[in-house]
């Protein structure tokens, strides 16, 4: 019995009920989305049948009353959906289910032959469909949806039209036009979800795109996914953009930038799904997915979409990543193009091997750097397949047949070390023996002179067209390659077997004595050289007669006139008489003068000796003794080295200096003569040697840090300021960050300490001048961090410079240009809070290195900057909001929190910004309530803490007055005693004290005095002495009693062990615990400068000449000590220090009174102060603080940006100007 038809009015009453239990059904699970769309397609049918005729105007029409009571409803069941937010499962099961039915909308109408998709565009036939109708209808209301306030909706509104955009097939224009530009707008969204469901919408939209169609400055659909790529802040939005763009010529470069992206999941993503190609091939269990991505235009099909320089770019930034998930994706990556590679071959014997040459062709091998890529892919692709290690089999034609790509490939297979089964593996890959390896070598060798000799033939024929020339060019560089990946694999063979061995060092020498051997590769020559030698001497030796040979050879050339590109290695290979037999050192012996030659000769020899230098340097390079253990390098150094550094040839000189500063590093005296050439070479020399010049000065720093940076306090001084001063002028960006490098590298050693230098480098961190400097601005955005969080001290020394630095900032930040960038010095202080961090330095074993509170001086500065009355606002605002960023530990020192208190109790808080006085107020809130309590404590003690220099500093800056120092307990109880044996017994203890005092303030004068007469009458010297020590006997007597004596008014920087001096030009002398007086005796040195007062400590010695003669020279000067006085003696040219003249012969009666004064009692003086040495009791008077330095002094120094002027001057030291 058929079923009964339903009538219209039972139809529209249903649907308020059918319609939302279908979408209650769907809500719960996506299994029954497919049922559920056949029941909602047929009640959308059953109503649609629904009409009503009315009558208009224009005649009588029909009302479409079943479709639009169905509309409303689903609309209705749709609004339920754009309220909630985005996570609940069930919402994203309906916002499926509504795509889902759209499909099945779709699919029925192509099998009903309405259209072969669902379309809202007029058709000729029939105006409209049911179903272009209720998407019409859909699409409106979703729009509407677009700009509604709630995010939630519009949230809503945007998916659901991505969800539905594919299935809309062909749309009207207008319909088009407006979904277009309510995307455009959608995807500058203020939230990053709706700008990515814009996203995905436009990318479906980009296919009907037509440009032509587009006005002259509106965005198209593909620059608008691009732009999300590169600039939108969200890494969710830079994720969809990525996806849903075409890998298209002009796209692909904007794509590759993504392996730079701050996000992890944006480079993974790159690797592991969009440069990964899909195999063609795939066999039918391939999963729909997989299916479905072979077919998306926005995957690679191929490697070679991408061009040479791309691919190397991506497995550069891929392997390098610092990130494993990164790597674990740019494996992924390769693993498919060596996939593709294979695929591409076919089936075959050898596939695998075959596959990895095919893989290799994807980069440069031969190019500059194009090597290093391959052998990272290669052995990445080692670790992803490990399989592909056991198919490698080398056979005895792989090895006469080598190309490029299969010399690397046997290179990277012997270097790859997988663990245990590394020789198991190479026994499996049948590698050549040593003996055969070398006639490998040899010919691979033999090549490349045949090469040059066709070259060189074709470049004498004058129709030979460049498209030969170039051929052979390219296979000249294809057989150097080979030939150095042949060597790199020698260099790692093992040679037990004597015989091959033999072979292998005779062909390798010849080579290198060839006039025509590439000199790129002799350093791989002089490994396999290192391997097949004994010792290191010997190596030494073979080089020099090289050179000899190399010398002598283009004299003889010279001379006969014959060509040498015809010579073969195997012409001397096991001869006896071959190239090193018997040679001599015959340099200068037959070689012309230089004015005598011809400017050919001329150019020849100068082609002979740089490429003699350029294998000295090779050899130095490789040399662990020192220069005295290798005696053969003597010759060299005089004969080759020391003038090509005398040369105007600027190629010849930079070769000269760089062999010079090597056999510095070997050598300590020639470092310390040749140290000023280096330092003047800086000045006028041209970038490419400047840069040469800087990494030797660099070197010799590191490697004599004792002789130039520590031993003397004036040379480091000197040093440092010059480096300074170049970095200051200097324009080229390279020589800037050559010198910013090498400079971190001193502080980051702890080699140099200057608060100048760290300003300098903060300084040129953020100057406007080195915006474009990007190799200067990430050596000190790395240097930085790590040099302030390895040492506490290292932040106090940070912390030190903030004011400085902070100031010298904003002026430069309130002077910028408009084209100039820079951070603001908000920006800048919160660089500092960060660095300064405590919390932040890494843990160390070394007792005593604990973390000191750096914030909290840190806060003390701030606050001093405050109290400034000149201060700018603008700089207030700025302290204030960097105060509540700082972090006061739970238990700071006591000097540093009564500091904090004192000077937040007198802070006025009278400041115009409402804002800036609101956060001074707070942090002024917290830290009393955290500290109160301990600052009133330290209030009503502050007696004790009034010796402290930094709260004495902070006592001034407030305006406050210093309280009285309080006696500590033990000198309390030792001052009672004292007070009860009266006036007379203080004046007795205090006598002593007075007399060190005169002591040293009548100790220059003495030396001035002494000086002048060390040529007059010995019997006049020694009246004029003892008148001396008569008037300070009776200044003694006469002096008042005082507790502290005043301290001698010509004092140096406080030392380590704090001293007076006796004059600016004395050398620093050994400091004792505690002056006492003395007999004063002359000294035999008759120089004013080498006068010390130690001198006078002589009571004690057995042999006071020779105590004197000792102290005549400074052991902290390098140049002084062991440099100029033994390179005196050698050279003639050198410039010395002026010697002590011979000392005076002491007449009898002169030597009997030292005798005496030796033998002697000691004077009531020497008493005197042998009881002032005695423990008990302890002396009463307090050393006063040495001088600070001047706050200036960095100021004045550090530079927010490099000011153009002229050369900086190089210190001058006392050494030789030439080597």
């Amino acid at each position: 019995m058929p079923p009964k038809k339903r009538s219209a009015a039972d139809i529209l009453t249903s649907l308020p009920e059918t319609i939302p239990a279908i979408f209650d059904q769907a809500q719960v699970s996506t299994a029954n989305h497919r049922k559920n769309c056949v029941a909602l397609y047929k009640i959308h049918a059953q109503a649609a049948l629904v009409t009503e005729k009315m009558m208009t105007g224009d005649g009588e029409a029909t009302k479409l009353t079943g479709e639009r009571a169905f509309s409303d409803v689903f609309v209705d069941m749709l609004n339920r959906v754009l309220v909630v937010k985005k996570g609940p499962p069930a919402a994203e099961r309906v916002v499926k289910f509504i795509g889902t039915y759209v499909k099945y909308m779709s699919e029925k109408a192509t099998e009903q032959g309405e259209s072969e998709t669902l379309s809202t565009a007029p058709r000729e036939e029939d105006e409209d469909t049911p179903a272009s109708r209720f998407l019409a209808r859909l699409l409106s209301h979703l729009l509407k949806g677009f700009t509604a306030k709630d995010k939630t909706v519009r949230h809503r509104s945007v998916s659901l039209v991505a969800e539905l955009i594919s299935h809309l097939g062909e749309l009207d224009e207008d319909v088009y036009s407006r979904l277009r530009t309510s995307l455009m707008e959608r995807a500058r969204d203020k939230e990053p979800t709706i700008r990515a469901c814009a996203i995905t919408a436009l990318s479906k939209l980009l296919s009907g795109e037509d440009p032509e169609d587009l006005e002259d400055d509106e965005p198209s659909i593909l620059d608008t996914l691009l732009d999300s790529i590169c600039y939108d802040p969200a890494s969710e939005v830079r994720r969809i953009a990525l996806l849903n763009t075409p890998l298209l010529p002009d796209t692909l470069p904007t794509l590759l930038t993504r392996t730079r992206d701050v996000d992890i999941a944006v480079r993974a993503l790159l690797y592991a799904h969009v440069l990964l190609p899909m195999n063609p091939d795939a066999s039918a269990s391939t999963s729909r997915a997989s299916r479905n991505a072979m077919a998306n235009p926005n995957r690679l099909s191929s490697p070679k979409q991408l061009t040479i320089e791309q691919r190397e770019r991506v497995v550069k930034d891929g392997l390098g990543d610092r990130e494993g998930k990164v790597r674990a994706g740019a494996g992924k990556m390769l693993a498919g193009w060596f996939d593709w590679a294979a695929e591409s071959l076919g089936d075959g014997e050898g596939k695998t091997l075959l596959a990895l040459i095919a893989f290799l062709k994807l980069f440069d091998v031969v190019g500059d750097g194009g090597d290093l890529m391959a052998v990272d892919a290669l052995k990445s692709l080692f670790v992803t397949r490990p399989e592909v290690l056991d198919a490698i089999v080398f056979e005895d034609t792989y090895w006469r047949e080598l190309t490029p790509e299969s010399a690397l490939l046997a290179r990277a297979f012997i270097e790859f070390d997988p663990g245990q089964t590394q020789e198991n593996r190479l026994e499996a890959a049948a590698l050549p023996v040593v003996t055969a390896f070398a006639f490998y070598v040899q010919e691979a060798c033999n090549a490349i002179f045949d090469t040059m000799e066709a070259l060189e033939e074709a470049k004498l024929v004058d129709e030979a067209e460049d498209e030969v020339l170039e051929k052979l060019d390219a296979e000249l560089a294809d057989r150097v390659f080979v030939l150095g990946e042949v060597l790199k694999i020698a260099a790692k063979l093992d040679y037990t077997d004597e015989i091959g061995r033999r072979k292998v060092f005779q062909v390798v020498r010849d080579m290198l004595a060839h006039e025509l051997f590439p000199e790129t590769l002799m350093e791989v020559c002089l490994d396999v050289l290192k391997e097949t030698t004994p010792s290191e001497r010997e190596i030494i030796r073979i080089v020099v007669e090289i050179i000899n040979e190399l010398r002598d050879a283009a004299v003889d050339e010279l001379n006969d006139g014959q060509s040498i590109v015809s010579r073969r290695v195997d012409d001397s290979l096991g001869t006896d008489n071959s190239l090193g037999s018997g040679s001599t050192s015959r340099m200068s012996a037959r070689r012309k003068p230089v004015h005598e030659m011809t400017p050919e000769e001329r150019a020849q020899a100068d082609a002979v000796d740089a490429r003699c230098l350029a294998l000295c340097i090779a050899t130095l390079k490789r040399v662990n003794g020192s220069f005295d253990e290798n005696s053969t390098l003597e010759g060299i150094l005089t004969d080759l080295i020391v003038p090509a550094v005398k040369r105007r040839e600027l190629h010849l000189r930079e070769r000269g200096l760089v062999a010079l500063g090597l056999c510095c590093l070997i050598a300590k005296n020639m470092a310390m003569s040749s140290f000023q050439l280096f330092l003047n070479q800086v000045q006028s020399a041209p970038e490419e040697l400047k840069l040469k010049v800087l990494q030797v000065i660099f070197d010799i720093l590191m490697v004599y840090e004792e002789e130039l940076l520590r031993r003397n306090k004036d040379i480091a001084d000197r040093i440092i300021t010059f480096l300074l001063q170049t970095l200051e002028v200097e324009e080229s960006n390279a020589v800037q960050a050559l010198l910013c490098i090498g400079i971190s590298k001193l502080m980051i050693n702890g080699l140099v300490t200057d608060d100048r230098v760290l300003t300098s480098l903060v300084l040129a961190y953020v100057s406007p001048v080195t915006s474009d400097n990007q190799e200067l601005r990430q050596c000190l955005a790395y240097f930085l961090p790590v040099y302030c969080y390895s040492l506490p001290s290292n932040q106090s020394r940070m912390r030190a410079i903030f004011l400085t630095a902070f100031d010298l900032v904003s002026k430069v930040f309130e002077e910028l240009e408009g084209d100039q960038e820079m951070i603001t010095p908000l920006q800048f202080g919160n660089l500092f809070v960060d660095w300064t961090d405590p919390r932040k330095v890494a843990p160390s074993d070394v007792t005593g290195s604990t973390t000191e509170d750096v914030h909290v001086d840190l806060a003390v500065d701030i606050l001093k900057a405050l109290h400034d009355k000149d201060r700018a606002d603008s700089d207030i605002k700025v302290f204030s909001q960097l105060l509540a960023k700082l972090y006061i530990p739970d238990t700071p020192d006591s000097v540093g929190l009564l500091c904090l208190g004192t000077l937040l109790e007198h802070l006025q808080e009278d400041v115009e910004d409402a804002a800036t006085a609101k956060v001074l107020g707070k942090f002024k809130t917290k830290f009393k309530k955290q500290f109160g309590k301990e600052v009133e404590n330290l209030m009503g003690d502050v007696g004790r803490y009034a010796a402290e220099e930094r709260y004495r500093e902070v006592c001034e800056v407030v305006g406050i007055d210093v309280p009285e120092v309080e006696e500590q307990d033990g000198e309390a109880a030792a001052a009672e005693p004292a007070a009860d044996l009266g006036e007379q017994g203080e004046a007795d203890e205090q006598q002593p004290e007075d007399d060190e005092q005169e002591e040293e303030e009548e100790a220059p004068r003495r030396h001035k005095a002494k000086a002048k007469q060390q040529v007059s009458d010995p019997q006049e010297e020694e009246e004029e002495e003892a008148a001396e020590d008569d008037d300070a006997s009776a200044k003694s007597r006469s002096a008042p009693a005082s507790r502290s004596p005043t301290p001698p008014p010509h004092r140096k920087k406080k030392a380590p062990h704090p001293m007076p001096v006796s004059d600016a030009s004395t050398p620093p002398t050994t400091p004792h615990k505690k002056r006492q007086p003395s007999k004063r005796t002359r000294s035999p040195l008759r120089s004013p400068t080498m006068v010390s007062p130690e001198h006078k400590r002589v009571n004690n010695m057995k042999s006071p000449r020779k105590s004197r003669l000792k102290k005549s020279v400074d052991p902290g000067d390098p140049f002084v000590d062991s440099t100029n006085e033994q390179n005196g003696k050698a050279k003639g040219n050198s410039r010395r220090a002026p010697e002590p003249e011979p000392e005076p012969e002491l007449s009898s009666e002169e030597e009997e009174e030292e005798v005496v004064n030796e033998n002697s009692p000691p004077s009531d003086d020497e008493a005197e102060a042998s009881e002032e040495e005695e423990p008990d009791p302890p002396p009463k008077r307090r050393a006063a603080p040495a001088p600070k330095k001047p706050a200036t002094k960095a100021k004045s120094n550090g530079r927010a940006a490099p000011v153009r002027r002229s050369a900086a001057p190089a210190p001058q030291f006392d050494s030789d100007s030439e080597p």
